[in-house]
């Protein structure tokens, strides 16, 4: 069910363009949700599926590529790497995400915008870009993963 919610959300963000790398981060909180309530393997057949079938069905494969490459297994990881030490932690966060994006760009430059010219210093300015939005996001999933734990979970009485 959570797979198919998220290839839901992944197909909203294909329609509608603007709201395409939104949709890949909404996506992620169901394998977030899974990690907390089903652990184990879950989240990462929850991602399987969502990734395989948005790459499939999907009609514009930009969120379906943000989903794979990146959004869609780094809150599974994020849990393992909370349980290590803070430094060890974010350098592992840091070394996921900087491989993660330069696969999005080779993917995005070669499969999707194949005849757009960018400069190097446009790559560098999105590089840095991105990667303060990364720290955002890696904050804001903590607090909501906290707000779900702590003030929603027993509303909803799951377990």
């Amino acid at each position: 069910m959570l797979a198919a919610v998220g290839v839901i959300l992944l197909y909203l963000g294909s329609m509608v363009e603007l709201i395409d790398i939104s949709m890949a981060v909404i996506a992620s909180l169901l394998c977030v949700f899974a990690v907390i309530e089903y652990g184990k393997s879950a989240p990462w057949l929850v991602f399987g599926v969502t990734a395989v079938l948005s790459l499939l069905l999907l009609p514009q494969k930009t969120p379906a590529l943000m989903y794979t490459l990146f959004f869609g297994y780094y809150p599974i990881l994020k849990e393992k790497f909370e349980k290590l030490n803070i430094t060890l932690c974010w350098i592992l966060k840091e070394c996921v995400f900087n491989v993660a994006l330069i696969l999005i760009l080779v993917s995005m430059k070669y499969l999707l915008f194949e005849s757009l010219n960018i400069s190097f210093m446009l790559y560098v300015i999105a590089v840095v870009l991105c990667e303060v939005v990364f720290v955002v996001y890696d904050f804001a999933l903590t607090r909501l993963i906290s707000l779900y734990v702590y003030k929603l979970r027993n509303r909803f009485k799951i377990k």
